[in-house]
């Protein structure tokens, strides 16, 4: 993907962040003009809502469909914002470029299907409409890197990307896990890519937008997609991690930018002691490898199970607590133990089945 264009619209700055904000829903008429209307006194310049709504359940708000999209063309109309929404099949995008709308994107549920996004890549030949595509509900970020292949193989060269994080059983602070390793992966792969943030979904309560914001500037993103509505607490769909066009523009003003165009040889420096910080790592790694295939050499000897799980357990419940005591939060320390713990258990199986 060396040939990406700019999905950036005539009218819009090329600064960061890209803003799209909108509601979550297209629920009526008066509630899209209402909303838009707003958010285009904000300076908002790109307007978003959903006409087609993947539930979960059967039964809930599934969006009012293609009736909506006239709609769109009156935000357009009257307010001069482009327009965008989510499509999920090959009518879906029919529909919205018969309709006139600007930026498509592609949801975390549609991402994770290859038959679907392929149906609507085939749907988009021929065009040159900006397309985002979101990352799949679970962590795969070849899965993502292949959704966005198929809509580039396709003739799109306007593609973005949107973290909108990952899916977990486990109750968590965020509705979505942001995983932030994940685009900063992708981001390393395909450098020239736009990733855009959605806080909206990764926080799931409007009160972790503004934070969310700050981290996805602060980590060089290139834009924010924010459910915004004109009275989120009567929102048919996802209401609470909604907010008002005035809390959003107040949540931009206070965003810190920093300059990704600062010269960083003064960290020449700080980055060498990190080399060599690195390379005694992995040095001690190597030799904690070493003791490790020891280890299995004794196991094959005497016919032991190579997982110890009582052992395993115990090293795991003292490193973190020491990580812990020295600043290393416990997510961090549970998955690089569990790192080098699968890769000793891995050379120690070489060794007993050698």
């Amino acid at each position: 993907m060396n040939d990406l264009k700019s999905i950036l619209l005539p009218g819009v700055d090329n600064k960061r962040p890209l803003v799209i904000a909108g509601p979550c829903s297209a629920e009526t008429e008066e509630q899209v003009m209402a909303t838009a209307t707003a958010l285009a006194e904000k300076g908002i310049k790109i307007f978003r809502a959903g006409i087609w709504k993947p539930r979960t359940k059967p039964g809930g708000f599934e969006g009012v469909g293609q009736a909506g999209l006239p709609w769109l063309q009156r935000v357009k109309a009257e307010t001069g914002m482009y327009v965008s929404t989510e499509v999920a099949n090959a009518k879906h995008v029919e529909e919205a470029l018969k309709h006139d709308i600007d930026i498509l994107w592609i949801g975390a549920r549609t991402s994770a299907n290859p038959f679907a996004v392929q149906e609507i890549a085939d749907a988009l030949k021929g065009t040159d409409i900006p397309v985002l595509v979101k990352n799949p509900v679970n962590p795969d970020l070849e899965l993502w890197i292949g959704a966005l292949e198929r809509i580039y193989n396709a003739g799109i060269r306007r593609l973005g990307a949107i973290h909108r994080g990952f899916s977990t059983y486990d109750k968590k602070i965020y509705r979505n896990l942001p995983q932030w390793n994940v685009p900063i992966e992708l981001r390393r792969r395909i450098p020239d890519l736009p990733l855009i943030c959605d806080p909206s979904h990764i926080g799931g309560k409007r009160e972790l937008i503004s934070p969310l914001c700050q981290q996805a500037m602060d980590m060089n993103f290139d834009g924010l997609i924010i459910e915004s509505h004109n009275c989120p607490d009567k929102a048919w769909s996802d209401a609470s991690q909604q907010i008002t066009p005035d809390i959003l523009e107040y949540i931009l003003n206070t965003l810190v930018i920093r300059d990704t165009k600062q010269s960083t040889e003064n960290l020449t420096e700080l980055r060498s002691q990190i080399d060599l910080i690195d390379n005694d790592l992995l040095d001690l790694i190597s030799k904690r490898m070493r003791v490790s295939r020891e280890i299995g050499t004794y196991k094959k000897e005497h016919n032991m199970p190579v997982l110890q799980s009582a052992r395993y357990d115990e090293i795991m419940q003292k490193r973190v607590i020491l990580g812990n005591s020295l600043g290393m939060s416990t997510e961090f320390m549970q998955t690089m133990w569990e790192a080098i713990h699968e890769e000793s258990v891995r050379q120690q199986i070489e060794i007993i089945n050698s």
